[in-house]
């Protein structure tokens, strides 16, 4: 028999699973379980944007686009770009379609990294920095963000991380799973250790469009001198609900974009052509349909925070993203010990704040990407669980 383990690269061997996937396979078996885990809008694809992707087919507009995507979007992404975020992009060489926003993620670490080059992440994050950066030979920097400071990326904890190694930053905001987002003070400071460095900065902004703040996103590129440094990624899937149409995009600086897009260019080709027809028609009419959503959201997590409050379970205010980070410290179990027993017992499933780094121990991942009602059900059950532990205790 083939010992696949020695056909295999070691280093894919080394890395671990999706944390994130674990409890969902389980609940998979399970009858009557409902769910805070997924980070997938319920929305539906606004009907617009359907529809051009449908009529694009019937136009039998199925061929490959250029490798950087079809012009007509990328026209519509820099003006987008620009009208939302006061940064300006050449669409003919400075911005790239791609098959999601993970995919404009990895194309970018591979370009920038040389093997033992060091990547600093900040985390609690989205579980795909990690791996793909030892993926492409790199050592990840992990900076364990605190909650004492809302889980944000400090400059002082920056200047830290930082040695003759350090080829990028990842900046993961607004972030999964912890809802906390930038704002430009924090950004100028970031700024401020970058300057004097060729530190580039990938900034993954998925979740621009969700945010809760009083004054709107702001990406990092729009602060002074950081745009040449920047890889601004974004993308469809959650603003616009349209997880699996699968379309995203980078945009930077045009000698940057130029070796990203050679990755892009062998590995994928280029992103779907009839999703590419559909984004051009979701940046065209769909902010009203956006900001509906992100009433909906606010409703969702204004529910969920003081219902996590309420039962003893401290939730700081989640300003982007749709992900509520409650700590579940003073029930003196881990993270993936409070998961599993509430899944099994309650037939609840969220996610453990581990998943996403050390640094989330002792927190829980809840979406509000789910109806009121959904919501309302699956915080009474935590409070029946929590009530049982209390009594289990005394």
């Amino acid at each position: 028999m083939i010992d696949y383990n020695k056909i295999l690269s070691r280093t894919i061997l080394d890395i671990k699973p999706s944390g994130i996937r674990k409890f969902f396979d389980i609940a998979n078996t399970m009858e009557g379980v409902i769910s805070l885990g997924v980070g997938e809008p319920d929305f539906r694809t606004p009907w617009q944007v359907r529809s051009a992707g449908i009529r694009s087919l019937q136009r039998a507009n199925t061929r490959y686009t250029s490798n950087l995507g079809l012009m007509e979007l990328r026209c519509e992404i820099a003006n987008y770009v620009e009208r939302k975020y006061k940064v300006g992009y050449v669409a003919e060489k400075e911005v790239l379609v791609t098959v999601g926003g993970s995919e404009a993620i990895d194309v970018t670490i591979r370009a920038l990294t040389n093997p033992g080059d060091e990547i600093i992440i900040p985390q609690p994050s989205y579980v795909c920095y990690e791996p793909m950066t030892r993926l492409a030979g790199g050592v990840p920097v992990i900076i364990n963000t605190q909650a004492k400071n809302d889980f944000k990326l400090t400059a002082e904890e920056l200047r830290a991380a930082i040695t003759p190694k350090t080829k990028a930053l990842i900046l993961p905001y607004p972030c999964n799973p912890t809802g906390a987002i930038m704002e430009r003070s924090d950004l100028e400071a970031i700024a401020e250790v970058l300057r004097d460095t060729d530190i580039i900065v990938i900034s993954d902004e998925i979740y621009a469009e969700l945010t809760f703040a009083d004054e709107p996103h702001i990406s990092i590129a729009a602060i002074e001198n950081m745009k040449e440094r920047t890889v601004l990624i974004n993308g469809f899937s959650k603003a616009f609900s349209m997880t699996g149409w699968r379309l995203g995009y980078a945009c930077g600086p045009a000698p940057l974009l130029a070796e990203i897009m050679k990755i892009h260019q062998y590995a994928i080709m280029c992103a779907p052509t009839t999703s590419q027809y559909a984004a051009v028609e979701a940046l065209r009419t769909c902010e009203a349909d956006v900001e509906k959503m992100r009433e909906e959201y606010d409703a969702r997590r204004r529910l969920i925070v003081k219902g996590f409050n309420d039962l003893g379970l401290e939730c700081r205010e989640p300003k982007g993203a749709f992900y509520a980070f409650p700590s579940i410290k003073s029930t003196g179990m881990t993270s993936e010990e409070f998961c599993e027993k509430l899944l099994y017992s309650k037939k609840v499933a969220i996610v453990p704040g581990n998943a996403f780094g050390e640094s989330g121990e002792g927190f829980v991942r809840a979406s509000y990407c789910y109806s009121l009602s959904h919501i309302e059900e699956a915080l009474k059950r935590i409070g029946e669980f929590l009530a049982e532990l209390k009594a289990e205790k005394n």
